[in-house]
């Protein structure tokens, strides 16, 4: 280059000259709430085709979020490339939900909840029959251990990961 600086697309990107190939990325947030809405807002700006699955119908029926698509079935056309957060491990319907979700050609599962307290899917996929290597598939833990307080911050601290985790380096799911 004229400056004497070599090329370097990835501060090309940083400064905007370029717009960058992230490729094709879908996250899939599962159940709305509040750090679903951050995750699909954040997420869309980050690169991603944005979708909230809400099975409950009801619910479905009265949530907005922008832009993003709101499911109540998971899409028929993942191709392997989608992120799945479930945002709401109380919910009675999570098993189920995941059992699905574990049929589908997905990149990656994972529960937000407090790494100090019993993982619920476990017992509720066990229960429905799931074989403990498909359990094995879902993650928990998520996000970085950043410390995050609040919807967004575990937000953040939750596509960071996935990004680190996609782009395989460290910084990933360690706790």
């Amino acid at each position: 280059m004229a400056d004497g600086h070599e090329h370097d697309p990835a501060c090309d990107i940083a400064h905007g000259r370029s717009p960058g190939d992230v490729g094709d990325r879908t996250l899939i947030a599962v159940f709305d709430s509040p750090v679903a809405g951050f995750l699909l807002r954040f997420g869309a700006e980050v690169g991603y085709r944005c979708l909230l699955l809400e099975p409950d119908p009801e619910r479905a029926a009265t949530v907005s979020h922008g832009s993003a698509p709101v499911l109540t079935v998971p899409p028929s056309d993942l191709d392997g490339t989608a992120d799945v957060v479930v945002t709401d491990h109380h919910r009675s319907d999570l098993g189920v939900v995941l059992r699905d979700l574990l049929t589908r050609p997905v990149r990656w599962i994972g529960v937000l909840g407090n790494p100090r307290h019993p993982a619920p899917h476990v017992r509720l996929l066990t229960e429905l029959g799931v074989p403990p290597e498909e359990i094995a598939r879902v993650h928990r833990p998520i996000g970085l251990n950043i410390g995050s307080r609040t919807p967004a911050e575990i937000a953040i601290a939750t596509l960071a990961g996935l990004i680190a985790d996609r782009n395989g380096r460290p910084g990933g799911f360690s706790f």
